[in-house]
């Protein structure tokens, strides 16, 4: 029981070194947090666009009899298409790259020659990767609304992005809510990377403790335990949200 102590003292009691797991911790909850809401945001653009182009939400301009389609329809729809098939290049690319390659790509190619704060960096880069999974997510839940829902939508006199707003994403939120949560414990897991580019967060804390006491075991379970933590409380949080939407229902 002494060494227990012994070996807590210098890893975490000696020279304040447990300052480096708080201050770690504050970094990575703010990157994650930034990270999220761009990752959300992005995602549900993309997906909108990507299931409008699906469910035929935009279609082509038809001339009607004896006259021509007007220019700017015309014009609307093939930047509709540029812009879904931009959404399909970006969602192959992000999905189909690792993200610390990503991270170090945007650290050291696109901010190369800027000075800028290193957690706008991973933020930038953990809010776009996520971004990606985030669209397929809801966009594989507004996939799963029924066409009826549509057409009943137009029955009221919606359009299709009235239609979208009120009808489909409310029904298809909560039927992606389970995989979003998940999501969002993955990006959170995912910082963990951020060491990478010399950003201190709780990873990277434990790193310097360990790097200092040539102790593994203390600083990486410290750091382990604090994760488990985090996510805990986050799936708890999920769930209890998925409890009281499916109370709303009934």
């Amino acid at each position: 029981m002494q060494k227990f102590w012994d070996e807590f003292y210098l890893n975490f009691v000696k020279d304040d070194r447990w300052k480096y797991l708080t201050g770690g911790l504050q970094t990575t909850l703010v990157v994650t947090f930034f990270a999220v809401i761009l990752g959300i945001v992005l995602g549900f653009v993309v997906a909108i666009i990507r299931s409008s182009s699906a469910k035929s939400g935009i279609k082509k301009p038809v001339a009607a009899k004896g006259k021509s389609v007007p220019v700017r329809k015309l014009a609307g729809y093939y930047l509709f298409k540029a812009v879904d098939l931009l959404c399909q290049v970006y969602l192959t690319v992000i999905r189909g790259t690792p993200t610390m390659i990503q991270l170090l790509i945007m650290y050291y190619v696109i901010f190369g020659s800027v000075s800028v704060d290193k957690r706008v960096v991973a933020v930038l880069a953990f809010g776009i990767n996520s971004g990606a999974y985030v669209a397929e997510i809801v966009r594989s839940g507004i996939m799963a609304i029924d066409a009826g829902q549509f057409e009943a939508g137009r029955s009221l006199g919606f359009g299709y992005p009235a239609t979208m707003w009120h009808i489909i994403l409310p029904q298809a939120l909560k039927n992606i809510l389970p995989a979003l949560g998940n999501e969002i414990i993955v990006l959170l897991k995912e910082t963990s990377i951020s060491g990478y580019i010399a950003l201190t967060d709780l990873t990277h804390g434990g790193n310097v403790i360990r790097s200092q006491t040539y102790s593994a075991f203390m600083p990486l379970i410290a750091v382990a335990c604090v994760y488990l933590a985090i996510v805990s409380l986050l799936a708890a949080g999920v769930a209890r949200l998925e409890r009281r939407l499916r109370t709303s229902e009934r």
